[in-house]
């Protein structure tokens, strides 16, 4: 993937644009109409219910998303339940849902699998969400700290047990560590979100972090553990000295969130952080042109990138059943991966929107979703 700037200037900037393909996302891609025939003027719309399982993580943005085309849309609905990652992709490969929300593209057996139900050329990742996921604690009196990758990964397996170890008060000069209990806070169900964060310390902290990444916390940790992203954050916000791994959108102001260590540096947790972080990913291998899986480099030295990132996909058929649920299908993905679209994600939750050229792509891709013959 061609390195580009994912940062949030280019969809400001074309607000008044984007409102105008808000008006008009219901038709402008519809199954067998040629892009640019139809516009907001003509009063197309698009009817029907979607339904999407998936990452709970872009809970703030799907509610963005879902009011967006609704309101364009008066006879449309998107269903969402925010079951994670893996329930999301169960249930694209079962048919149980439209589409899939998920913080992890498709493995290559799930990509198989889904051809069952979504034809011959199977399913395809669309990016719609970026955004870092806070290493976020609770500790009284302290916002901020700064770690590196084996101190995260230390903390997350137990093996530091107080917040002033000499580990974590080496890399905080200055600041008054409590005498507090660690108390790591995981997700307990399947999360693409775990799969990110297991994903970065497996990489950057290897040494350290010796377990593969998975979607499904590693069963020979201690530790608390609650349900989706929602679950762990109100758990760590209850728990004095408890820390947790959560997208960025959903930690609130009483907890600190840690710098992460990239290089000689020490990255604080942002959008365009994140995004520059994006930036040193590059394609899947073996994919399919429509197939717009990124493949992020967890030890980049790219200064000023938050590495602990994740990109959020919709996971969607390349063939559906009936030209009306292919329709319904391509007008939501347009406007989601529209200036507007993501303009209204990065409102509600903080996300860094899709740079041009992979918005570009995230189009395209969608253009390729067609109904049986």
């Amino acid at each position: 993937m061609k390195a580009t700037h994912f940062g949030r200037k280019a969809a400001i900037a074309v607000i008044a644009a984007g409102a105008l393909a808000l008006t008009a996302c219901g038709s402008d891609n519809a199954t067998g109409t040629p892009a640019g025939t139809q516009s907001a003027a003509s009063g197309t719309k698009v009817t029907g219910t979607l339904t999407g399982i998936g990452a709970s993580s872009t809970g703030a943005a799907m509610d963005a998303w879902k009011a967006g085309f609704a309101s364009a849309n008066q006879g449309a609905t998107v269903q969402y339940s925010p079951d994670g990652s893996g329930a999301g992709r169960k249930a694209i490969i079962d048919g149980s849902a439209q589409f899939a929300g998920s913080d992890a593209y498709l493995k290559d057996e799930e990509l198989e699998s889904s051809k069952a139900k979504c034809g011959a050329d199977g399913a395809i990742n669309i990016p719609v969400y970026i955004s870092p996921i806070a290493v976020a604690f609770n500790l009284p009196d302290i916002k901020d700290l700064k770690l590196d990758a084996a101190t995260v990964a230390k903390i997350f397996r137990g093996e530091i047990a107080n917040w002033n170890d000499p580990a974590i008060a080496a890399l905080n000069a200055g600041v008054t560590l409590p005498d507090l209990k660690v108390t790591p806070v995981n997700r307990s169900d399947d999360s693409g979100t775990t799969t990110n964060f297991t994903d970065y310390l497996a990489a950057a902290a290897p040494e350290v972090w010796t377990d593969k990444a998975a979607g499904v916390w590693p069963a020979s940790l201690k530790g608390e553990n609650a349900k989706g992203t929602s679950g762990v954050v109100k758990t760590v916000t209850d728990t004095p000295g408890a820390v947790t791994y959560a997208d960025d959108s959903a930690v609130s102001g009483t907890l600190g969130t840690a710098s992460i260590k990239v290089g000689e540096e020490f990255v604080k947790i942002s959008a365009d952080a994140a995004a520059k972080a994006v930036e040193a990913g590059k394609a899947v291998d073996g994919r399919a042109a429509n197939d717009v899986a990124i493949k992020l480099d967890r030890k980049t030295t790219v200064s000023g990138a938050y590495p602990v990132v994740l990109v959020s996909y919709h996971v969607v058929c390349t063939t559906y059943e009936t030209k009306e649920v292919a329709d319904l299908v391509k007008a939501f993905e347009t406007y989601v991966v529209s200036d507007a679209g993501q303009t209204a994600a990065a409102d509600a939750a903080k996300s860094a929107p899709l740079s041009k050229t992979l918005q570009d792509k995230a189009k395209a891709a969608i253009e390729t979703i067609k109904a049986k013959a």
